[in-house]
């Protein structure tokens, strides 16, 4: 992986918040407390979410009402993340959400089930802000529509997230490799939408493929309303995750083989090459006439 380069973690809070506002805020101390860098929210309103024949018949997806995050939360929320130096995002699920939406994040993140959305796309491109696109469930061709239509309507700052739209989902369905196939096919920077809880899936996806951005669904304690679909991260399990990762780019180093300063007390103790012995000769010297240990 370049070795300039810091690793993006995004803590994704999704549905886990029980439109609680203390219980909001302590996601966000959490997420910078455990290292990420970002902090994400959904903002939907199920009745502009699902068709009404889907409401009208499923009760489930009715309760999902319990789920929607108070628009009134939002500038709390954005506070909370300046106070702890974490970025703020959301993902908007309705046009008018781009627009609330506006004056609190950082970035917007737009979802893989919206990526065929156009008019959604060109709301957020139009404000300028970056842009992150998940691209589970999607084709190249519509892959490349929606990085058009971004770019195209002004959208300066754009990162693909390989996805895999399942909760939570299997290992060999990962399919990593697309992270760096997305990159060459788009020219964007690429990284990874976790759905597996798995901390090798995590360190392949940076180490080998070169993530620039993971994001991650995060619970508090097992009580949020997505953790029993079992693809939420809690704080113990992630934190390592986070650290690890930030503490392998510490050592990539700039790829210029020489001996590092630490190494220089050593040097002197290699074989000499006149004799095969240890250390150099001209430090055996330092040892004639000294009292035996």
């Amino acid at each position: 992986m370049n070795p300039s380069k810091t690793v993006k973690f995004v803590a994704e809070v999704s549905s886990n918040h029980h439109q609680n506002l203390d219980r909001c805020l302590e996601f966000i101390d959490c997420a910078a407390d455990v290292g990420c860098d970002a902090v994400k929210f959904q903002l939907f309103k199920i009745d502009e979410l699902f068709a009404p024949e889907i409401l009208e018949n499923s009760e489930q997806h009715r309760e999902r009402r319990q789920w929607e995050l108070p628009v009134e939360f939002l500038p709390d929320l954005a506070a909370r993340c300046r106070g702890k130096n974490i970025q703020f995002s959301c993902t908007p699920f309705y046009l008018k959400a781009v627009e609330e939406l506006l004056p609190y994040i950082d970035f917007y993140k737009i979802a893989s089930y919206e990526l065929l959305w156009t008019d959604l796309l060109k709301a957020c491109a139009e404000t300028g802000k970056p842009v992150v696109l998940s691209t589970g469930m999607a084709t190249t061709i519509e892959i490349n529509n929606a990085v058009a239509t971004l770019k195209n309507n002004g959208c300066k700052d754009l990162t693909l997230l390989h996805c895999v739209s399942d909760y939570p989902v299997s290992i060999a369905d990962c399919n990593l490799a697309v992270i760096e196939g997305l990159k060459g096919m788009t020219k964007c920077p690429t990284g990874w939408s976790d759905h597996s809880v798995n901390e090798g899936l995590i360190y392949s996806a940076v180490f080998r493929w070169d993530a620039a951005l993971v994001e991650f669904h995060l619970d508090l304690d097992g009580d949020g309303a997505e953790f029993g679909s079992g693809h939420c991260w809690l704080p113990q399990q992630i934190e390592k995750v986070i650290r690890n990762v930030k503490n392998g780019n510490e050592a990539d180093g700039d790829g210029i083989k020489e001996f590092s300063d630490t190494e220089m007390k050593e040097r002197d103790w290699r074989a000499d090459p006149k004799d095969g012995l240890r250390p150099f000769k001209k430090i055996r010297k330092d040892f004639e006439g000294q009292q035996a240990a």
